[in-house]
């Protein structure tokens, strides 16, 4: 897909850039807040205005909430949007994200989370595929015990 391997490479082109303006991964640049209730785990960042975004690539689908600001998002299966707070929205399995703030945005995202962990990289290896490919892997192992039962 175009869209796909057009966000894959603006990754690629940021991770190789080693500028002090970039980041990879969780910063105070944009503060989480990790909010947790019976089997759910509630993920809200706050972005400033003028950031580029790439998400990850998230395993099942889940309610995104844009509760503050204007973003452009470009996703594979939406192209380019503008969104407008205050938003609800319902991420499908696969879908990764790049966007860009054009105020401060206030996203809110929530996930199952059925062991009712509290251990942030416990919770990230259930939600998140590293890559496409690890996302392909998670579906073919998880089709695969549907289909032994």
């Amino acid at each position: 897909n175009e869209i796909r391997q057009g966000i894959i490479n603006l990754e690629n082109f940021i991770k190789d850039l080693k500028s002090p303006n970039t980041f990879i991964g969780d910063s105070k640049n944009c503060p989480l807040k990790h909010s947790f209730s019976d089997g759910i785990y509630v993920r809200e960042i706050t972005i400033p205005a003028g950031m580029l975004i790439l998400g990850k690539i998230h395993k099942h689908d889940h309610p995104n909430f844009l509760l503050k600001g204007e973003v452009v998002v470009i996703t594979e299966e939406d192209g380019v949007e503008e969104i407008k707070a205050p938003c609800s929205m319902i991420s499908k399995p696969g879908t990764k994200r790049a966007l860009y703030a054009k105020t401060e945005l206030v996203w809110t995202t929530v996930h199952l989370n059925p062991t009712n962990t509290q251990d942030l990289k416990e919770l990230e290896e259930e939600i998140i595929a590293p890559t496409y490919e690890d996302y392909e892997k998670f579906l073919e192992n998880t089709n695969n015990k549907q289909l032994k039962q």
